[in-house]
């Protein structure tokens, strides 16, 4: 990419057809996979000039590294309901709405397809979920100063395992993904914070 998409003027011409471009990626991306991503496709249904995109995104897998920033900027603020529990909870409740939803978890799949076939992607995904692991930390920080968990609890880890059964069902089993899928992850999370499992050594 020729410039920072974190620098530029919001609500002007730069950040109106980055806007529009990783919107027709990311419904590409939905609807056919990574391997099917063509930019000229992508610039043809933003309605911005081939040209354009081609010069700053450059590859399908520039332009699938720009979509998982944007999607980090726009994540979700973490939940505050005033226990860990409750928390949890709405964690796993944030994710099964994303991964059950009709555009987004078709998205989801892609753009994991896409990290494990092109290194740069890869790195753009996981930083992706370090943003989104950070976002929530403190839902566990601050339980732990609650008591609700033991010091030295891992934030990471926990929040990890929360969003992992859902992530299996919707990859790997196809198990259906519910809300008691939801609340089974949050609760199994709990039960493993009040054993100590999580404490980071």
């Amino acid at each position: 990419m020729t410039s920072d998409p974190g620098s530029v003027r919001p609500g002007g011409r730069t950040a109106r057809v980055r806007a529009a471009v990783l919107r027709a990626a990311g419904d590409l991306l939905a609807e056919r996979g990574f391997g099917a991503l063509d930019l000229t496709e992508v610039a043809a249904l933003a309605e911005v000039g081939k040209t354009t995109v081609y010069r700053r995104w450059g590859t399908p897998a520039g332009l699938v590294t720009d979509l998982l920033l944007a999607m980090a900027e726009e994540s979700v603020p973490r939940a505050d309901t005033g226990t860990l529990r409750g928390d949890l909870l709405a964690d796993a409740r944030l994710v099964l709405d994303t991964l059950t939803d009709a555009r987004q978890g078709r998205l989801f799949r892609a753009v994991i397809a896409a990290g494990t076939a092109d290194p740069a992607t890869e790195v753009a995904l996981r930083r992706f979920y370090d943003v989104r692991l950070a976002e929530w930390a403190p839902c566990v920080t601050d339980g732990i100063a609650r008591g609700e968990a033991p010091v030295g609890t891992d934030p990471r880890a926990v929040l990890s395992a929360v969003a992992a059964p859902l992530y299996y069902r919707l990859l790997i089993s196809g198990d259906p993904l519910d809300g008691t899928t939801a609340v089974r992850a949050a609760e199994a999370a709990m039960d493993a914070i009040a054993a100590g499992r999580f404490i980071a050594t």
